[in-house]
């Protein structure tokens, strides 16, 4: 939907889990409508009359609008967006503020609703997912240039992107926090100022903070570690209790009781128990381009226009960082002469010794204190995603999480989430970025939590399997009932789900592709 703003004079103006706003079962998304979508051309109006009545002139706010066929290196026009900083309270005295980059839909379906996209950390910016992940263009890792995003969540609804909390990006301020709770009430204090700003009182949220886990087996056949250092590693797993912990509490329906916490890792002098780092170690040797974000990529190292995240990451001589260009800078109404990061180095919950790492985030994990069990219980509609080709967070490590936790009455998982989840085939429109298709993953719902897992996906979920995040989100806004409905993409016309012929390239493609 072209986005109405009403602007007002003085600037007073949403984990591991993904949740929407509004429970499936007080039945408010249970219609499918029929999308109108439609490309707006610079300087000109919406042909839709439903998208023109929505239409305002955006230079009523021209300290945020963005021109959408001015960004830097973009050859096309991105559409209309709104961008830069809001203060994270009304004291007219704060200095601290999060920068956000605004995109309303075209598609005129979703009405009053937003979905807010954090990255995670916390400590990495936002902007890396809007331009690697689901934004209405990405630039890709070891690609030449930006393209357009067939797959981008603007096509379903409203989007903000998010950069939080203090201290990451083209935040301002000193970080000031030591916990969760606090980093919270930063960002609700910004989304009052942006509510005020752009008139979105009444609009329901759905926030996005993706969990894309993994879990390695197989280590032999996949990263081809010999038998002896394995065999080690099982010693290790035995004397650890690792083995012992998974075959008792990874079980569907799990014992119901609290989990013990197994010891520190890194209490021993010799750390026999840092499991992680034995196989990172072990593996680098045998893949020195080895990525725990995304285990299958070998060498060389892609190079990535946001720069370096990892130890080894490349960067090549001369390399400037996209968002580093004083002319992206301007084009999003960025603080001119920021030093961005795509994951900071300032310690934001340092409060306010941003260079001393022996302080921590305080809080517990969201599946320890009954934040994510109250999320799950107030809206009966939160989505965990897990992405199987991710060390740093893997998937049975969520399932253990899960299993651990009570909600609805009951705790854990009753069975293991094995349904086959479906990801609908589709015309590729970009060759820039495609997405797979068919059964490609697994799904479970018990009790108004959904968990999913996808085989081809590394830690960015949605830049490695751009459909199945596509479809998620058309779940997650009521769209789609679940992972295991055969149906195209909503916002396409066509059927694309039956038997067809499979085209070599060198042979005349189907008019639906061209």
């Amino acid at each position: 939907m072209r986005f109405s703003l009403a602007c007002v004079a003085t600037l007073f103006c949403a984990s591991t889990a993904i949740a929407g706003s509004t429970p499936h079962g007080f039945g408010a998304f249970n219609k499918v409508r029929s999308p109108t979508i439609e490309k707006r051309e610079p300087g000109q109006p919406f042909h839709n009359a439903k998208l023109q009545k929505l239409a305002a002139p955006i230079d009523r706010c021209p300290e945020f609008a963005v021109n959408g066929t001015g960004i830097p290196d973009v050859p096309f026009d991105i559409g209309e967006s709104y961008a830069g900083l809001l203060p994270i309270s009304d004291d007219p005295d704060e200095t601290r503020e999060l920068f956000f980059w605004f995109f309303p839909s075209t598609n005129p379906n979703p009405g009053e609703e937003i979905t807010i996209w954090f990255n995670g950390g916390p400590g990495c910016s936002s902007l890396s997912g809007l331009l690697t992940e689901n934004g209405p263009f990405v630039w890709d890792a070891g690609t030449l240039a930006p393209t357009p995003n067939p797959y981008t969540w603007v096509n379903l609804t409203n989007m903000v992107w998010v950069e939080q909390p203090v201290g990451v990006g083209f935040t301002q301020g000193t970080p000031n926090i030591t916990n969760e709770v606090e980093l919270g009430l930063e960002f609700i204090g910004f989304y009052k100022q942006f509510v005020e700003t752009f008139d979105v009182h009444k609009w329901k949220t759905n926030q996005q903070q993706v969990v894309q886990l993994a879990y390695v087996e197989y280590w032999n056949k996949l990263f081809y570690l010999n038998e002896t250092f394995l065999e080690e590693m099982r010693e290790h797993n035995e004397f650890c209790n690792y083995t012992q912990y998974m075959d008792k509490y990874l079980t569907f329906p799990p014992p119901q009781e609290p989990f013990p916490v197994l010891p520190d890792p890194y209490a021993s002098e010799d750390y026999t128990c840092d499991q992680f780092d034995n196989f990172y170690a072990a593996i680098l040797a045998v893949n020195p381009c080895y990525n725990i974000y995304h285990i299958t990529e070998t060498c060389p190292h892609p190079y990535s226009v946001l720069g370096i995240v990892n130890t080894g990451d490349y960067d090549p001589p001369g390399a400037t960082v996209y968002f580093n260009r004083t002319d992206v800078q301007k084009a999003i109404h960025a603080p001119v002469g920021t030093n961005w990061m795509q994951c900071t180095d300032i310690n934001v919950f340092g409060d306010g010794e941003n260079s001393n790492y022996s302080r921590a985030d305080t809080s517990l994990g969201p599946a320890q204190n009954g934040v994510l069990a109250r999320v799950i219980e107030y809206t009966n509609n939160t989505i965990i995603g897990s992405g199987n080709l991710d060390m740093l967070l893997n998937t049975n490590g969520t399932l253990l999480a899960i299993q651990n936790m009570t909600w609805n009455g009951k705790q854990g998982l009753q069975e293991y989430p094995g349904t086959p989840l479906y990801a609908p085939y589709h015309p590729e429109t970009n060759g820039g970025f495609p997405a797979g298709a068919g059964e490609i993953g697994f799904w479970g719902l018990e009790r108004g939590l959904t968990f999913y897992q996808t085989q081809l996906a590394g830690h960015e979920l949605p830049q490695y399997t751009p459909g199945v995040a596509y479809r998620m989100l058309e779940i997650l806004l009521g769209r789609i009932e679940n992972f295991s409905v055969v149906s195209d993409f909503t916002t396409q016309s066509g059927n694309y789900t039956g038997n067809s012929t499979i085209y070599r390239r060198s042979m005349e493609i189907p008019s639906y592709f061209q």
